[in-house]
This record gives structure tokens, sequence and C-alpha cells, in this order.
């Protein structure tokens, strides 16, 4: 029963989203609302919506490992597993603005959210937690990057438009208000139900198994709720437009260490006691590796080769996981 469990939260998790999202977007532009404003907010959070509720909820049960781990690991299955898998089926580029700005960064928050999770490295202190302190300081930090965002958007008005106008069509457009509020409403109490589901049963399925609780979140719950970009990256590989799925693997994991663990550690700090200093150095490998793929062999390109190398590298740090 906790396997069937366990699939079922998550189905409920992945439809939920796609349906508060879709709802949402079609509620804000009956509101007259800008689709740019719309792409950045509902979209931009609703693509993250199963990670942060998963998030949440383990740091409301006081489940911290599975709080970090299904954020790091979410990161580490974006990039090796996503953009090796997407390279693999179809080679693409980097563009410069990725190269020269979200890359970065991504390295910088990944450096930053290993700091705040590792107290433990100041003399003095034993335990590491997540505080409400480091939550603010994430959320500062994010509150910073959606402002250059912005910004640099406004420098391409037209481009901004068009990009915004494609994020945000919506399957429910033109269908009534009370429809698209009901929806919305039933996808929200699917959240909650598959989130508080598929953690209860990845809880009690890592005891069986005799794992930490940090093992099956970097595993099973991240993979699990990075479906969406999974399946976003491959279809767009196979549609020939794999440039979106960098965009998406780039904008979730800024999202995920800025956004999902600063709301979870500002709604109740967490200790952290089975994540260990591997898991942080991948996630932060993740981050430098997209940034090295740069200038090695295809110049800006992301081909067959590092795809190739990307996936061996999940596989064997999975591995490692598992005998961990």
């Amino acid at each position: 029963m906790d396997y069937l469990f366990l699939f079922l939260g998550l189905a409920l998790l992945l439809v939920g989203a796609n349906y508060l999202v879709d709802a949402s977007v079609a509620i804000a532009q009956r509101a007259k609302i800008s689709n740019f404003i719309i792409g950045l907010t509902i979209v931009g959070i609703g693509t993250s919506a199963p990670e942060l509720f998963v998030s949440i909820q383990s740091a409301l049960t006081g489940h911290g490992d599975i709080a970090m781990g299904n954020v790091l690991g979410s990161n580490i299955a974006n990039v090796f597993l996503i953009m090796g898998v997407t390279a693999i089926i179809l080679p693409f580029e980097i563009n410069r603005e990725q190269s020269r700005r979200d890359i970065p960064i991504g390295i910088v928050v990944s450096i930053l959210v290993f700091l705040l999770a590792n107290d433990a490295i100041i003399p003095g202190i034993t335990e590491n937690n997540m505080s409400r302190i480091d939550g603010i300081l994430l959320l500062i930090v994010f509150v910073i990057y959606m402002a250059v965002v912005i910004l640099k958007k406004g420098k391409n008005p037209k481009e901004a438009i068009a990009e915004a106008d494609e994020e945000t069509k919506s399957s429910l457009a033109g269908k009534n208000v009370l429809l698209l509020w009901g929806i919305a409403a039933v996808s929200l109490a699917a959240l909650l139900w598959g989130g508080n589901l598929f953690l209860e049963s990845a809880k009690t399925l890592a005891k069986s198994w005799g794992m930490s609780e940090a093992v099956i979140s970097i595993t099973i719950v991240a993979v699990g709720t990075s479906l969406p970009e999974l399946i976003t990256a491959i279809i767009a590989a196979c549609k020939k437009n794999p440039q979106l799925a960098l965009g998406n693997v780039i904008g979730s994991n800024v999202f995920n260490l800025l956004m999902i663990l600063g709301v979870s550690s500002c709604i109740d700090p967490y200790k952290l006691e089975s994540i260990n200093m591997v898991d942080y150095c991948m996630a932060i490998l993740a981050a430098v590796l997209m940034w090295i793929v740069i200038f090695t062999f295809g110049k800006r390109k992301f081909d067959r080769i590092e795809g190739f190398i990307f996936l061996a590298i999940y596989i064997g740090y999975t591995t490692y996981l598992l005998m961990r």
C-alpha cells in the first residue's frame, strides 16, 4: 500500500500543480493582469509547486532532511539527469545571457546554501540547521534576483512580451470564472493531500528499506517532484527546441534554492541530520559543471559527449546514495 500511496501522492502533486497553474493563469488573464507578471509569478511558482509543497510539509512536520534533500536532489537531477538526457537526444546552444548571468548566479546560490546549512563548520556549534534568519536571507537574495531578471527583460520589451505570451498559454482559457475558481480550489486540495501522502509514504518506505530520510528524499522524492521538468525537457528536445530545457533547469534550480528553502525555513526552522558534505558538493558541482560546459568541446554548446558524462555522473551518485 505504501508503494501505491507513493505513486498516488505523486500523481496528485503533478496533476494538481498543472491544473492549478492553468486555472490561475486563466483567472489572472480575466483580471487583466499582464502576461509578463503572470509568467514571473504564477508560472514561475507553479512549475516548482511539487517541490514547494513537499518541502513546506516536511519542515512543518520536523523532517528537515527531506525538505533540504528534496531541493538538493531536484537540482542535481535537473542538471545531471534532465540536461544529460536532453543533450543526448539533441545537443543545444547556451546563450550569452545564461552563461554570463544565470549560470554564475546558480553557482553562487549553491555555495550560499552550503554555508547557511552547515553551521557545524563554525567552532563551538554542533548542529546544522536552517533558521528563520537563513530563510529571510535567501528570500532577500531571491527578490534581488527577480529584480535583475525584470530589469533585463525590460531592455527588450518586444522579446519579453512574446516570451510571456508563449509561457502563459492556458488550456482553460475562456472557461467560466466560477469553474476556474473551482478547478483552482480542487487543484490546491490535490497538492496538499498529494504532498502529504507522498511524504508519509516516502518516510515509511525509507524506514522499511533501512535508508535515511536524506537518501530517500534525494532519490525518489526529488526525481518524483522533478518529473514535470524532465517531461518538458524531453518533449522540447524531441520538438528540436532543447534550449527551452536549459532555461527551465536554470530557473528551477535558482527558485528551488532561494524561494523554496527560504519559505520552508521561515515557516518552521528545521534541523539537518543526515544530509552530508557529499550531497551539498554534488549540488555545487552540478552548477559548476553547467558553467564548464560553455568552454569544453563545442564552445557554448551542450553536446552529446557532455550529455553522456552528466548522465554517468548521476548514475554514479545514485549508486553511491543507495550504498550509503
